[in-house]
Parts: C-alpha cells; structure tokens; sequence
C-alpha cells in the first residue's frame, strides 16, 4: 500500500517528520517497506519563461528557446514541439541530476549552445509518459523550484500490509492509525452536492439474486457529464501513489478506492440494456470480455454484475467492455457493492485477474463504508464532469450483516501483555481505532464492538494483540521465559532406526532417497508370485504420473533402479542402501500398515582403486558380514542362516534368509541374473534386505560391561569329520546351545576337502576357548569341558575326531 505525507496530512493533524512517522508505523504493525522524498534533489530544477522560440539553424526538429530562469536569460535547445513564447516550463539547470541518474550539463547541440533542459513530466518521473515537454501554469513565480512551485513536495510512503489488516488498503485507513498514535482526531472527507429533481428509481433499478455473494449493493447516477482528462491535482495525486491517470471519471473510482479503500465501477448508463442490474452468478459455458480486452471462460461460481440480457463486468474483480466508459459517455451509472471475500478469491485465482479491486474485496471490504463511497466519488464526478446527480441513491441491503460483540477480560490483558493498563487505558486506546467500548457485566471486563472496517477482529486476543500494538511494542518489558528443559529418551523405534543408520554409513553405505509412490508393474520385474502379500499395493486417488500412482510395498525396485541409473554414470564401485517405511496390507485384508525396512546393495570393487589397495570385488561374505555387525550392535545373538528357502529375486544357491526363533528378519545374497537383465545391470550385484519392525522386537538390552578376567586363556583346536550336507551355522548352533562350563567363545576357523578326507566328507576345524573369572584352569577342568562339546558334536551331527 502506498500513501503520501501530505495525503495523511488531510486527515490528521500530526507534527512527526516523515522519518518518525515511518518508524512509528513500523511499531504498530505498518511495516514501513520504503520512504522516497518526491522531487528531492531537484531543487535545481526551476519555473522559467520562453521569452523566443527560433528555429534550430542546423536541425528541422529542434528550436532553440531563450529562457528567463528569473535572473538572467539563458539559451536552451530543445526537441519538442508543444511550446511557445510566453509558456513557462521546468527547466533543469546545468549539474541538475534528474531520476534514472541523469545529468544535466552544458553543451552545444549542432553547434548551438544549450545551457540546461526543459524537461516532460516523464522526465521528472511525475508521469509514465509525456507527449511534449511541461508546460505549467502562468500565474507560477520564477526560478521557484518546480516542485515546489506546484505543491509536489511530498514523501511517498510504502507500507508492506499483512494480508489481515485490509481496514488499511486506504489513506483515510492508515491515517485512522496515524490519529491513534498521536492521539488526534480522525477527519472523513465530506461530500457535497445538490440532487437534480428526477429520482434515481424512475431510470434504474438493482435486484440481487445470489445475495450470499453479495450481501449489499448500492448505486448512485450521475447524467450530463463529459468526460475528458482529469485536473492536475488528481493526476498527481494518482500518479503518487502509482496509478495511471485514464479521464476524470475513472480516475475519481481510483481516488476514492485509494482515499477511503472501497473499490468502485461506473457503468456507460446508456450501454445497459434494460437499464438496470442484476447481481447473479454466470451461466456454465458463458464467454465474458474484460476490461483488458481479455475472453474468460465463465463458470457457475463466478459472480456477475449483469444487466437486463448479459453480463456487464465481474464483480470485485474488473468492468466489462461492454459497458465501459466512453468519449461519448453522458449518463454514469456509480457502482458500489459488497462480495464475499472468497467467492472474489476463487474468481480471481481462476482466471488469472488480480487487480487493487480484487486485492480489496478478497481480503474482506467494509460494508459500512459503501454510502460513503458512492457520495464521495459521485461528488466528484459531478463536480469534475459538469454532470448532476439524480435525487435518491438505490442501496439493495435485504439483511444487515452483525458486527461482533467480543468480552475482553482486563486482568487476562494485564497478566499476557505484563504491562500496566487499566479499563480506562484500554479503553481508550481500543476507542483510537474506532472500536465501540463499553463496561462489562464485571469491573474487569469490557465489551468491544467490531466495527466492519475490521475483519480480521474476531477473538478476544485479537483485541489483546491490538493493545499491545497502541500501547507499544517498545513500552511492553522483556522478560526472559522460565522453564525446565527435558531430555526425554527416544523411543526404541528412533533409537534402533538411527542406530542402523549410523552403522551402514560407518560401513561406507551411502543412504539413498526414492519416491514412495512407484509404477504398479515394480514388483513383476523381480519376478514374485502373485499370491505374494507384497502384491497387493495401495492406489493413490490423485497420482502424478501412472509412474508413481501406487505405494511400494517393497524398497527392492527403487534401490535396483538407483543402482542402474548409477551405472549408466559409470559409477561401479557402490554401496547404497534405503531405510524407509513400505506399505502392506493387513492381514484380515482391510486396511494397510507402515512397516520400516532397510535394504542395501553393493557392488564392484571392495576396496577404493589405488595403488596400494586391493583389485579384489564385493561378494556374499562382505554382506555376511554387514549383517553380522548389525546383529551385534542390536545384541541379537542365536541367528541362523537358512539357504533352503529365500526370495525370487535371489540368486539359488548364492543366497539365505535371515532366522531367529523361527522368525524371518531378512534376507541377503547375489541378485537373480534375469532380475539384473530387466534393471539394465551389467555386474553381480548383492542385495540385503531386514525386516526392521523384527528387529526392533528381537534387539537384545543394551550391552553391559563385563570386568576382563584376570586369568589366562586355555585354547583347544579340533577337527571334525563332517558330512558335507552339514553347515556351519548347525556346528556354531550347536555350540551355543551346548551348556559347557568355561567356555568363553568358539570360532571356525578351517574347513579342508581333498587328499585323506573321503568323498562326501569335509574337515571343519574349530577353536574352542576356555576361560574363568575366578581362578587358573586345569588341564583336568579344561578337558573335561572340552570333551563334552565334543561329544555332543559327535552325537547330533555324527561327527567324527580326525
């Protein structure tokens, strides 16, 4: 919003510089965005007088003009045409700086001497554009400033408005914040004029049919008038608060709107048909031209200002062309009306149209203000149009909208504000903006009536915020807040998802982001079977793409296709991995679950390429490993590896399944050939993937300290005589489920076939070590032990001592 000093100075009598001013707004909520003087530092540029104008001698479109500044005549070349002897002009004097940074100097044009310019009211930025150069006004003293010869000196004010406060879209709704601060009265501009003897009712008449976006409309009209340019006071005016002068009538609406803040329309009388208005929503299919010369597709819910056959303009938002005003306009027909603040929001957003009508009507206009308006800007018009107003004015108000009555409770105030008001002071400061107050039904009570100039009053800490603002921000004390800080503990949800995380990037894991939503055909590319649970995906209502129209139930074909993608970069040495939540349906089949999931891929080289590390490539064990890391840093123990079944996309044979206690928590192997050829994958690739809701339920307690023994260690190696269908996990699983006294922990370290071992066997040899807190081990207790795990080895896995 966009207001000038001395434009406030006419409702309010203050004495703050333009500077305080500012600084004052700022501190009741007005941010002040920009303060420009208009006309600063061009003091230099000063009323003259053509005494001759003479043909350039050297040039057909120039004149060299002799000047009378006041004091002495200079001589000045010119390209204009509009002027004479006789006119007196502006003229920038040699080391004058006019806006857009341009100096004035002295120079010589075609071998004449120019000392200065006469400048157009563009080039003092007081127009957007100019057909020649100023001319002014003939009763101006000489060598005056300019601008302040014609009463230009003012400061242009520009207010950044939050979207709730459109009470101040207007000078007069600034100025009412202005008159709070210092305490002074506010002064509406008086509209005055006599009615002609013919009654507005005998020429027209409005009828609204969708009152419930326009609750009232008002028309005034005014015949006889002649349109053309408006007078230099309200082109300055406009154009000060950048808008374009366009004829005196028009520019009257934008007055008024930017004087009072209620937008207005004036109607050519004579180009309504029937010669009446009807408020009433547009017909689905109807094709409306604006004023901008714009074809609008129209629908039901936009709302139509029509006359008795069409649509003359769109309410709140912009006039038609078909009933704009003319040259040849006689009779105005002086709209002004009231729309519901969304239905205009909807309108506007719809077809692309936001104008200062719309920017008003959708942020909520005051519907007191529409009499005040009509007579304000049908004064004008009949003064400036040497038109007359016929008697009556058509105001179609079926039912009065209620202004709120809002309780305020003092003491609440006083205890959220800290500060020191009593009823009187609050009293007072909320009367400042024209709120009706009046005592309460308790001592510390108050009732505040809203007036309709205020939408966005609506509850009584509204009414607290606009205390705190008139009694000053910088008057409130600073206090500092109170409190304890908690440090709860995360859930063990949070706990076990970050410490994953934390553990595949100290693997050297890259975490990778995908879409949630995938194509529907994702899990048919790793091969499941239909009756797979995962099958089954959640449709979205409104997809972006039919790409990403389902939910995943798997983060498998996401992470294949970073992969691939990576590929095609030629980045091969990987390790990736994505930690997020699938979608699964339920088991009963009637509804769907979240259920978290880390899956990780890796593949070429396992150690960076460099001279001194080694060519070899990632294979099953560097995931084995992964996972065996994860385990201990969850404390899951008794985990068993089951090659017999696993998924489809795996390699048979070059993969497992996860188990513990007979649940599944993941699986990991070498990717399925056929799986690697449909994701473009030109290199073994090897997939982990852990079900994290199960290892969430199985992660063991925190891991406590043990004290180290301060014995020593007996170790004992055997080797076994094993069949070869035997594994190792069912050797370790043996040996954790064997109760044997002493033993600290056992390790596979050799496994031979070949030469002295018969077919169908294998040696598998482990190291047992044995070890007590207390006291030295003998040889006797050591092999006591030790001959009990043997045996039991012996007896469920027929292993034989080599």
């Amino acid at each position: 919003m966009i207001v000038t000093y001395n434009w406030l100075k006419e409702f309010v009598d203050f004495d703050y510089a333009p500077q305080e001013l500012c600084d004052r707004l700022t501190m009741v909520g007005l941010e002040v965005d920009a303060l420009e003087e208009l006309g600063g530092g061009l003091d230099s540029v000063i009323v003259a007088r053509l005494d001759a104008v003479e043909a350039h001698p050297d040039a057909d479109r120039l004149t060299v003009c002799q000047v009378n500044n006041g004091s002495e005549v200079v001589q000045v070349v010119c390209g204009a045409t509009n002027h004479k002897a006789g006119d007196l002009i502006a003229l920038a004097q040699p080391g004058s700086v006019l806006p857009g940074d341009f100096k004035i100097k002295k120079s010589k044009i075609r071998g004449q001497v120019s000392q200065g310019m006469l400048c157009s009211e563009k080039e003092l930025a007081l127009a957007e554009d100019s057909p020649g150069i100023m001319i002014l006004p003939a009763d101006l003293q000489l060598g005056r400033p300019v601008f302040e010869a014609l009463g230009l000196k003012d400061y242009q004010i520009e207010i950044g408005l939050t979207p709730n406060r459109p009470d101040c879209l207007s000078v007069v709704g600034v100025a009412r914040e202005v008159a709070a601060m210092c305490g002074k009265q506010l002064t509406l501009p008086a509209a005055q004029f006599a009615e002609a003897a013919e009654q507005i009712s005998d020429r027209t008449s409005v009828s609204i049919e969708a009152a419930e976006y326009c609750p009232r409309y008002a028309a005034r009209m005014i015949q006889g008038v002649k349109i053309g340019p408006s007078p230099d006071w309200l082109v300055r005016r406009l154009e000060a608060v950048g808008m374009r002068s366009i004829n005196n009538v028009v520019d009257v609406t934008n007055y008024v709107m930017q004087e009072l803040g209620h937008p207005l329309h004036a109607f050519d009388f004579k180009l309504l048909h029937e010669g009446r208005i009807v408020v009433k929503c547009a017909q689905p299919g109807d094709k409306f031209t604006t004023l901008d010369n714009q074809q609008h597709n129209m629908v039901a819910e936009d709302l139509m200002i029509c006359d008795g056959q069409r649509p003359v303009a769109m309410a709140g938002i912009m006039g038609g062309l078909n009933s704009e005003v003319q040259a040849d306009t006689e009779t105005i027909l002086l709209e002004a009306a009231y729309f519901k603040p969304t239905a205009i929001r909807r309108s506007s957003k719809r077809h692309g149209l936001h104008t200062e009508s719309s920017h008003r009507f959708e942020r909520g206009a005051d519907i007191d203000m529409i009499p005040v308006a009509l007579e304000r800007a049908a004064s004008l018009i009949a003064e400036l149009g040497q038109g007359s107003i016929l008697a009556g004015i058509i105001d179609n108000y079926p039912k009065t909208l209620a202004t709120p009555l809002l309780t305020l409770d003092v003491n609440k105030a006083q205890a959220l504000l800290d500060i020191p008001a009593d009823c009187d002071i609050i009293q007072t400061l909320l009367e400042s903006i024209g709120l009706q107050v009046d005592a309460g039904k308790t001592t510390s009570t108050l009732q505040v009536r809203v007036p309709s100039f205020r939408p966005d009053l609506e509850r009584e800490v509204d009414l607290i915020e606009e205390i705190a603002r008139l009694y000053g921000y910088d008057q409130i004390p600073t206090t500092m807040p109170t409190g304890t800080v908690d440090a709860p503990q995360p859930p063990p949800r949070q706990q076990i998802a970050k410490k994953l995380r934390n553990a595949m990037v100290e693997n050297g894991f890259s975490e990778a982001l995908n879409y949630s939503f995938v194509a529907p055909e994702s899990l048919a590319k790793l091969g499941l079977a239909g009756d797979d649970p995962r099958s089954v995906q959640v449709k979205l209502l409104n997809p972006l793409s039919e790409d990403q129209s389902v939910m995943r139930t798997s983060l498998v074909p996401s992470l294949l296709e970073t992969v691939s993608r990576n590929l095609a970069y030629r980045s091969r040495d990987l390790r990736l991995f994505e930690l997020r939540p699938v979608v699964l349906p339920q088991a009963d089949a009637k509804g769907s679950r979240e259920e978290l999931c880390l899956t990780a891929v890796i593949c070429g080289r396992r150690q960076s390429e460099g001279w001194a590390q080694s060519a070899d490539n990632v294979d099953f064990y560097d995931l084995k490993g992964l996972v065996e890391g994860l385990f201990s840093a969850l404390n899951i123990d008794q985990i068993v590896y089951d090659q017999e079944a696993t998924e489809a996309y795996l390699h048979p044979g070059k993969s497992c399944r996860v188990v513990k206690g007979g649940k599944v928590l993941g699986c990991f192997g070498e990717v399925h050939p056929q799986v690697l050829d449909v994701f473009d994958i030109d290199q073994p690739l090897f997939l982990l993937e852990l079900d994290v809701e199960q290892l969430i339920a199985g992660a063991g307690e925190i891991s406590r300290f043990k004290p180290l023994s301060r014995f020593p260690d007996v170790m004992r190696d055997s080797a076994l005589l094993l069949d070869e269908t035997v594994s190792a996990g069912q050797v370790t699983e043996i040996i954790n489920r064997t109760k044997v006294k002493y033993l600290e922990n056992a390790v596979l370290f050799d496994l031979y076939t070949g030469k002295g071992i018969p077919d169908g066997k294998k040696s598998l040899a482990v190291r047992v070590r044995y070890r007590d807190q207390e006291k030295t081990l003998t040889e006797e207790e050591v092999s006591k032990s030790h001959n009990k795990l043997i045996r039991s080895l012996c007896h469920q896995l027929g292993a034989e001592i080599r």
